[in-house]
């Protein structure tokens, strides 16, 4: 059988964690991490472009 929970105006219940707004501290982080992420990323892509430029520069047959 289910328990039946008295709801006080205190309990925001078990999930609170997911609808609280984040402290100034975390959305820095989160900020942070997200430009480290993006950069990452751009130099990444930028290796990709290089790498496929060297490829096609290539002719056809001749070794790496």
């Amino acid at each position: 059988m289910q328990e039946k929970r008295i709801d006080s105006p205190n309990d925001a219940g078990p999930h609170l964690h997911a609808h609280t707004a984040p402290t100034t501290d975390q959305v820095r982080t989160v900020g942070q991490r997200r430009r480290e992420a993006e950069e990452k990323l751009e130099q990444h892509l930028e290796e990709a472009r290089h790498k496929d430029h060297r490829h096609q520069d290539r002719p056809e047959g001749d070794p790496q």
